[in-house]
């Protein structure tokens, strides 16, 4: 008998058909998978559980989705992934500026919504301060290296020569890696809470950045756009 512990993912969903198939789906690739169909069990249960993830549906019957990333965000790190039909620039900035990890619209695909919780729980055993990151002090995907000890970036071996700035947008995309920061997160984040919410800025520092890092900065391998929303640094697979 295994004595592996089992990954606990709560699903927070209230149709009954998708209840069904996320259950039997998340049950069959051997996780725990908890169902309930309203906001408020469903707060209490994540206090009282501390799921290792949470599938959530924004449209529920007694309170928005956002007010439970909101108020978990308030004391938890928790892996939030939202699977919502709402499927326009806006609601999925508002979710991921609000906390949630990660935003897949309705109907998905069942490989790509396992690939995406195998990636979350990928990163809640790094840590919410990314503790392996720091602890090796860099950060590898292909034949690129953060090295957050020495602020450099490498390529293939070779010294990238990043601004100041541009050095700043690549290190905080990789403590992220695999997630999507909003252009409001980052500039948040980069110029403080009074910066401007003109996203020009970083389209520019990118462009420069994608000149330097990538073999082809217009099929990028390394830091990839998402339209509309923010940006998203590669996922390493170690």
């Amino acid at each position: 008998m295994s004595n592996t512990i089992r990954s606990k993912i709560l699903i927070i969903e209230d149709d009954p058909g998708i209840c069904t198939f996320l259950r039997a789906t998340l049950t069959a690739e051997g996780y725990d998978a908890i169902v309930v169909s309203n906001g408020g069990s469903a707060l209490e249960i994540v206090a009282s559980h501390c799921p290792d993830c949470i599938l959530l549906d924004l449209g529920l019957p007694d309170m928005d989705g956002n007010r439970i990333i909101s108020s978990i965000r308030q004391w938890s790190a928790m892996p939030i992934l939202v699977i919502s039909a709402r499927s326009t620039e806006q609601d999925k900035v508002q979710a991921l500026d609000l906390g949630a990890d990660d935003y897949i619209t309705k109907p998905f695909g069942t490989d790509e919504l396992l690939a995406r919780i195998r990636t979350a729980l990928r990163h809640k055993r790094m840590a919410s301060d990314n503790s392996e990151i720091a602890l090796r002090g860099s950060y590898h995907v292909g034949d690129m290296v953060i090295d957050y000890r020495k602020h450099r970036v490498t390529v293939a071996g070779e010294n990238v020569h990043l601004t100041p700035n541009e050095f700043k947008i690549v290190a905080m995309l990789g403590m992220h890696a695999g997630q999507v920061l909003t252009y409001k997160a980052m500039l948040r984040e980069l110029w403080g809470p009074s910066a401007s919410t003109d996203n020009k800025i970083l389209r520019v520092h990118m462009a420069s950045i994608r000149r330097k890092i990538e073999p082809d900065p217009n099929e990028p391998k390394y830091i990839f756009t998402e339209v509309g929303i923010g940006y998203r640094m590669a996922d390493s697979e170690d």
